[in-house]
This record gives C-alpha cells, structure tokens and sequence, in this order.
C-alpha cells in the first residue's frame, strides 16, 4: 500500500504537508489544481476514510495517521469558514 504525501496551499498562503497511507488520494485530488475549501475538505475526508479502510482491509485495524491527518485538515479549514471564495491548492502529491 503505496503512502503518499500531498503538499497544499491554504488560502491565507501557508503550506502544508499532508499524509495519506494510500495512493487512493490521486483518485480524488490532482496536483496543481485549485479547491474551493468545502470541496478541499470533503475530498480529503473521503480519500483518507477509504485509505484508513484499505490499512483495516489489509492489517486488521484503521489507519490513525490518516485520521489524525484529517482531522488536522478539518481544524485548519474552519479559519477560512467565513471566506466563500476560499480556496485550496494541491501543489503536488508525490
């Protein structure tokens, strides 16, 4: 189960690093590509739910990094709640 990495941007300009235990995040997000912040956050949460499963699936046992991960994603999203132009980038997935 290939772990990737996926670099974004958030709206205010700072990057950030993210995890996801599988290779599923290339399914649902593309590199350079602009997200408005709901459609951001409710990718990343599908992707890394179906990678939490695809380590349950294989090991027996939820992925906590993806979940700690989207959980981290969540938290940060909420200070561009009450932008509605907000967006997100996908600067690269590797």
């Amino acid at each position: 189960m290939p772990e990737r990495r996926f670099d974004i941007q958030w709206p205010n300009g700072n990057e950030e690093s993210c995890y996801s235990p599988s290779s599923i995040i290339s399914d649902y997000l593309t590199a350079g590509e602009s997200y408005p912040l709901k459609d951001f956050v409710e990718l990343a949460e599908r992707s890394l739910n179906e990678a939490s499963e695809r380590v349950r699936a294989k090991y027996g046992y939820a992925c906590s990094s993806a979940m700690d991960q989207l959980y981290k994603i969540k938290q940060s999203s909420t200070q561009f709640d009450q932008d509605p132009d907000a967006l997100v980038i996908v600067k690269r997935i590797y």
